[in-house]
């Protein structure tokens, strides 16, 4: 096994800076100040650029955005403990800032979202023509007896003002959601809405990336998911649903990205949420590789410290809704697959079937 000292981290890394919504990194704002900032680090440590690197080392890290990363955003993932995507950050940072020699690529999802769409309150109305409360639950015998309808005033807009059809549609959706044995139809809060707060990444996510990306000579990669109105898209590989109810394409699986991870030689992945995104993700990259090679499978990493589930507080000392056994589950699963989940704090070296 080839030995190495775990890189440290920088100086101007502040772990405190992770619980702050409105952190922006000096280096992120001062292309020079990062420039030499990078140079200075890569010498000292004599850090090669990516294109010398003969194995791709690829870091995935989704949805490390700021409405699920904090108490701020309209989504914070807090796990049961209650800062968990605060927690994940900083671990997150600190693991590419110790293995930033060994990880060649960065790709970052950015879920990005709109305010009327299927999975969000803001797109549904009940008998009273009144929105919905966040963290309901939408059945086929909710939307069949018109307990709950998509807003009429989308029709314009949406579907050229055809509501027949976007009612059909809707139904369509959510006897596909329960048909696949996925999940009932959830309706969130608004979230990672483009041209908000909410959107951007977490500070000390985008200080890492910005980081790494001049140490190592190597443009992180952003891969934009969640646009589509009329479904989900919790995976970065592949929407909830991919026809309409009349047999027609809705939305595609990202090909091109997934022939991207599968190319890795090994394949690193943490981020939010562990019970929804993540798990999702990895669900369609597990399809993905079976189908194409069981044995790729070995060659995924998944940081169980680096991710949280979905757990939101009642404010009685429980949850409305708490999702942190089907994440555990879920990785029960990857492991049994063939998958490795590891510890991000564990010299990367020392994971199993990890050789440099």
């Amino acid at each position: 096994m080839k030995t190495r000292q775990m890189l440290p981290i920088p100086g101007f890394f502040n772990p405190a800076n992770a619980s702050n919504f409105n952190y922006e990194s000096p280096l992120v704002n001062d292309s020079v100040l990062l420039t030499k900032t990078a140079q200075d680090y890569a010498k000292q440590h004599d850090i090669k650029s990516a294109g010398s690197q003969a194995k791709n080392i690829t870091l995935l890290g989704i949805d490390l955005q700021k409405s699920f990363c904090f108490p701020e955003g309209t989504l914070f993932v807090g796990g049961r403990s209650g800062d968990g995507a605060i927690q994940d950050n900083i671990r997150f940072a600190e693991f590419i800032y110790r293995n930033i020699d060994v990880i060649k690529d960065i790709k970052l999802s950015m879920d990005t979202h709109f305010l009327f769409q299927i999975f969000f309150t803001t797109f549904w109305v009940d008998q009273n023509d009144q929105h919905p409360a966040p963290n309901t639950m939408i059945t086929t015998d909710d939307v069949r007896t018109g307990k709950y309808r998509p807003d009429p005033r989308m029709a314009h807009w949406l579907v050229n003002g055809n509501y027949a059809w976007l009612l059909r549609q809707s139904l369509f959706y959510v006897e596909q959601l329960e048909k696949e044995n996925k999940y009932q139809l959830y309706l969130w809060p608004p979230h990672t809405l483009l041209g908000t707060q909410g959107h951007n990444l977490a500070g000390v996510i985008q200080e890492a990336a910005f980081f790494h990306a001049m140490v190592r000579g190597n443009q992180t990669g952003y891969e934009i998911k969640g646009g589509n109105h009329l479904t989900e898209n919790y995976s970065i590989l592949s929407p909830e649903v991919l026809l309409t109810w009349d047999n027609n394409p809705l939305d595609q699986k990202n090909t091109d990205f997934i022939k991207t991870l599968i190319a890795a030689d090994y394949l690193i992945i943490g981020g939010q949420a562990a019970s929804h995104c993540v798990k999702s993700t990895i669900d369609d990259l597990l399809v993905e590789m079976q189908n194409n090679n069981p044995e790729l499978v070995k060659k995924v990493y998944i940081l169980r410290d680096c991710m949280s589930a979905v757990a939101i507080p009642n404010g009685k000392g429980g949850f409305f809704v708490d999702f942190t056994d089907d994440a555990n589950n879920a990785l029960d699963r990857f492991a049994n697959a063939g998958m490795h989940v590891v510890n991000s704090t564990d010299p990367i070296e020392t994971w199993p079937d990890f050789k440099l």
